[in-house]
């Protein structure tokens, strides 16, 4: 199953702060960038968030899951947490500091 772009509009405008927050599309679903860096995807219209230190305030208010197929676990955050956490945006801001940027790819053809 893939995600709807809907529901990663949704997410994105319940997060606010749209200088900050981006998605891309990745294989028929989503990851979530904080500030250029990804700190959660979206998967099968539900939000995955890493498990990190910086996530930890998810720890019993969320099922760990794998966000596909062979994943490690994620905070699977449900749609009240989503709608209703005034405190997500920066959470996952705290998430975003504590990961590096993705490394950049090599374009074909050049070595």
């Amino acid at each position: 199953m893939s995600t709807r772009k809907e529901t990663a509009a949704f997410i994105l405008e319940q997060l606010g702060h749209p200088e900050r927050f981006s998605v891309k599309p990745m294989f028929g679903e989503f990851a979530l960038y904080a500030d250029g860096k990804p700190v959660a995807f979206i998967c099968d219209d539900q939000l995955y968030v890493k498990i990190l230190p910086e996530s930890a305030a998810l720890e019993g208010r969320c099922e760990h899951a794998p966000a596909y197929p062979g994943s490690k676990d994620y905070y699977l955050v449900p749609e009240e947490i989503i709608a209703g956490d005034r405190k997500l945006p920066e959470l996952l801001l705290h998430v975003g500091a504590a990961v590096p940027f993705p490394k950049a790819r090599k374009k074909a053809g050049k070595r």
